[in-house]
């Protein structure tokens, strides 16, 4: 499984799974995640690298894994400039990269994924987004009140954006918050049945269960197992057939 700095931190639980369509076609999950966390700061990443394009997991794991290096050591007063060079950081290994036989921007599309990320140090955080999947600060424990940094979707509900792409920083958001108790991060698989169907509200009858269960439980493993179960369940595959990652961090 993807990730960093794992060891049995049993306040960071992630899941993640192979959707339907890529098992039935004998491919791998195109999601990939990466966190850091010290004394006073954690930095995590999840990405879904687009399915119509060449490598997408390839971009998914350059843009998680770049972004939370960078980001450990950033300034906070400067976040939002210290997020902008970590994905242009991103790019650039991209540009060089031996896959891409232009070694320029035009081959940055073969290499297309999402982004939703988040910083956060003390008792401040900020979301930073590009496309779909989403974002969640819940800033009380019963899951009455929370932030949300929503997915953006193109004209079609099958479109999205991405850091590959030329005019991506028109597409880059942040999201601030203070105060939260828990975080969850999760790719367009899980937006389908964690968020109701105007994706500007959490649907509270499956985040809530999962954010208690998560919270009681002190192995890691086993709270990984559970979460990986509930991706899996029929209901979930029959809702959303695509690659799901679930992340959650407990704060408070």
């Amino acid at each position: 499984m993807p990730g960093t700095n794992k060891k049995n931190i049993t306040d960071i639980i992630v899941a993640s799974t192979t959707g339907l369509y890529h098992k039935n076609k004998g491919l791998q999950s195109q999601d990939y995640f990466a966190f850091q966390k010290s004394s006073n700061r954690i930095i995590a990443v999840v990405s879904d690298g687009a399915g119509s394009s060449k490598y997408g997991k390839i971009g998914a794991k350059c843009i998680c894994e770049t972004v939370t290096r960078i980001l450990s050591r950033g300034n906070l007063t400067q976040i939002k400039q210290n997020i902008i060079d970590a994905i242009e950081a991103s790019r650039d290994i991209l540009l060089c990269h031996r896959l891409n036989k232009s070694k320029n921007e035009n081959g940055l599309i073969d290499f297309a994924a999402t982004v939703v990320g988040v910083l956060i140090e003390k008792d401040k955080g900020i979301f930073f987004h590009i496309g779909d999947g989403a974002g969640i600060a819940m800033l009380e424990k019963n899951s009455d009140s929370y932030v949300i940094s929503e997915p953006e979707n193109g004209i079609f509900s099958s479109e999205t954006y991405f850091y590959t792409m030329d005019d991506w920083k028109d597409s880059l958001r942040f999201t601030s918050f203070m105060g939260a108790t828990g975080l969850f991060l999760m790719t367009d698989g899980v937006t389908k049945f964690a968020l109701k169907k105007d994706e500007r509200s959490i649907e509270k009858k499956f985040l809530t269960p999962i954010e208690k269960y998560l919270r009681e439980e002190k192995n890691a493993k086993r709270a990984e197992r559970a979460l990986k179960n509930t991706l899996e369940t029929p209901k979930a595959t029959a809702i959303c057939a695509d690659d799901k990652t679930l992340m959650w961090i407990k704060l408070k």
